[in-house]
Parts: structure tokens; C-alpha cells; sequence
């Protein structure tokens, strides 16, 4: 962050200094402007089964997320989500899959998540909105392992089925997904 940081001023002091227009690669966007404020919100705030990982420390719009849930039918398991920023963020929600497999209602099994803020427009009108932050976003995946489980409108129907069916059944599978891929 703090590298980005030092080249948003030197491209700030750069184009005040010289009377030609800056080169369009050089430019930094709105997008990498508004991440400078909400990464450094969103570590500061992250719930305690989160941690974050930027691979670069100069590129905040592709990072990887951890979550550790404490309770519930996941505890045990370590959940690695890759989130990516497009450049039409903030109109636009980031992009997330989950990258551990896991058995889980509103997470399929090849990693797509449905949650209502992830989405451009949502039925519930929980959906994105320019609003919204990354740790908002971060705020709701680690709830998909608490308490904004959705078995009504699930992503995974086999899961939510076996759920309503038979939780003892359900509950043996997560364990045994968090077993095979999710063991800390």
C-alpha cells in the first residue's frame, strides 16, 4: 500500500510539473484511487477469522482473502477466496470465487459464490451499489459461514436439498470436504 501510495504523489507531482498531457499508461485510475482508502479501511476492520494477502503490494485490485470461520458447520476449515477489482469498480461489484472446495449452499463446487451484494442488481435489492466497499464485501463472505447462509435460494441445490432432507448427512459431508481440501 504504501508504495502505491508514494506513486499516486510522484504521478500527482509529475503532471502538475510538466505542461504536456501524461501518457495514458501512466495514468492512475479511479479505481486504484478509491482502493488506496478502502484497502487500508478494510484491514483495519477485518473480522478476526480474516486475513488478506496482496501478492503484490502495488497492485490492490487482485488480492486473495482467508477466512477461518470460529463456529458453525465450516469450523476447522481454512477458505481461500481470490477477489479481483475491474476497473469499472465502484459501478461495478468485484469479482470472487472461492478457491477451496467446499460444500456449501450458496457456494458451488467450482467456486462461484452467490451472494447479493456480488451482484450488478439483485431481486432483494441487496445487490451492489457504488456505495459499497471492499469491506463490505469482505464483511459477507466471511457471514456465508454464519449467519447469511441461504437455503432458500441457493447456488449449490444439492446442498440446500440435503440440508432440509437430512442435516445429519449434511453436516457429515461438510466435514468431510473440510477434511479433504480445507484442513488448516
Amino acid at each position: 500500500m504504501i508504495t502505491l501510495t508514494r506513486k499516486l504523489k510522484k504521478d500527482n507531482n509529475e503532471q502538475r510539473s510538466s505542461s504536456s498531457l501524461p501518457e495514458p499508461g501512466k495514468r492512475v485510475s479511479i479505481r486504484d484511487k478509491l482502493l488506496i482508502r478502502e484497502v487500508q479501511e478494510m484491514e483495519s476492520t477485518l473480522p478476526p477469522t480474516c486475513q488478506t494477502s496482496f501478492l503484490d503490494p502495488n497492485t490492490l485490485y487482485d488480492f486473495y482473502l482467508f477466512v477461518t470461520p470460529d463456529e458453525g458447520h465450516w469450523h476447522g476449515g481454512r477458505y481461500l477466496f481470490h477477489i479481483y477489482v475491474t476497473e469499472e469498480y465502484n459501478m461495478a461489484p468485484p469479482q470472487v470465487r472461492c478457491m477451496t472446495k467446499l460444500w456449501h449452499p450458496n457456494i458451488s463446487e467450482d467456486g462461484d459464490v452467490c451472494l447479493s451484494l456480488l451482484r450488478a442488481s439483485s431481486v432483494d435489492g441487496m445487490g451492489w451499489a457504488p456505495t459499497r466497499t471492499l469491506k463490505d464485501v469482505v464483511w459477507g463472505l466471511n457471514s456465508l459461514f454464519t449467519d447469511l447462509l441461504n437455503f432458500d435460494d441457493p447456488l449449490n441445490i444439492e446442498a440446500a436439498e440435503m440440508y432440509q432432507r437430512d442435516r445429519d448427512a449434511f453436516r457429515s459431508r461438510v466435514r468431510d470436504y473440510v477434511s479433504l481440501y480445507a484442513k488448516r
